[in-house]
């Protein structure tokens, strides 16, 4: 039970960092990212550690 804590709450951090960086990275004058192939890179693992943290919320939910 204990690993699967600490283990949502590392892709909470990483989910934050990335999400952040994608925000600082936009250009919002002309609606595109600074360097399109690193945020594609964050999109995905930012992503990829959003729906492991909601299939993880829904297994909570059903034990």
């Amino acid at each position: 039970m204990e690993n699967k804590k600490a283990l949502s709450f590392v892709f909470i951090i990483i989910a934050i960092i990335l999400g952040a960086a994608l925000w600082k990275q936009f250009d919002f004058e002309n609606l595109r990212f600074e360097k399109p192939a690193l945020a594609a890179i964050y999109f995905i693992t930012f992503a990829v550690s959003i729906s492991l943290l909601v299939r993880d919320y829904k297994n909570r939910s059903k034990n």
